[in-house]
């Protein structure tokens, strides 16, 4: 099953594409016009992280970003949403951490359903080409993620990542 996300509008080198390439991953891929360094601290500081990942048409506020990015490390991403009376959190921990190339986390809230993601970046002429790969447990923990729509907003959230990291080369070159 393939599943590409982008609108007609938008560049070749600034869609998102996501595709389920097994019964137990999905794999998003997307080129930003910006150097892996900048990238990497987007994903990697939690004062830039927190102005990009929620997709903005979801009603979620990020109320609180704790990231130990570092081998062994922890991370806690806390979520508001206007009809819910208490927070929802979200968190794991870093297996793997290569500055400016490639990030191992697991994702723990879902127990035992729980995916492992890996993020790689690969410098390119200026631009990076981000690789998000997540591995579920089970067929039926990949169809549950999709079928409760945690899966849907990647490309909104990856727009954002885009325009984020634009911004930043804008004034860092």
């Amino acid at each position: 099953m393939v599943e590409e996300s982008a609108s007609d509008s938008t560049a070749p080198q600034e869609r998102t594409i996501v595709n389920r390439v097994s019964d137990r991953e999905l794999v998003v891929t997307r080129i930003f016009n910006a150097p892996a360094r900048l990238v990497f601290e987007a994903w990697t500081k939690p004062e830039l992280f927190q102005r990009w990942w929620v997709p903005k048409s979801c009603g979620l506020t990020m109320v609180s970003c704790v990231m130990d990015v570092r081998e062994g490390g922890t991370y806690r991403l806390e979520f508001h949403h206007p009809s819910a009376p208490e927070t929802m959190a979200v968190h794991g921990r870093y297996l793997e951490v290569t500055a400016h190339s490639r990030l191992v986390w697991t994702n723990e809230e879902a127990g035992d359903n729980g995916q492992i993601t890996t993020v790689t970046l690969e410098e390119i002429g200026g631009n990076t080409r981000l690789v998000m790969h997540d591995l579920y447990p089970s067929k039926a923990a990949l169809d549950e993620a999709i079928e409760s729509g945690s899966t849907s907003g990647l490309d909104e959230t990856f727009d954002q990542l885009h325009r984020f990291v634009r911004g930043q080369a804008g004034k860092n070159g």
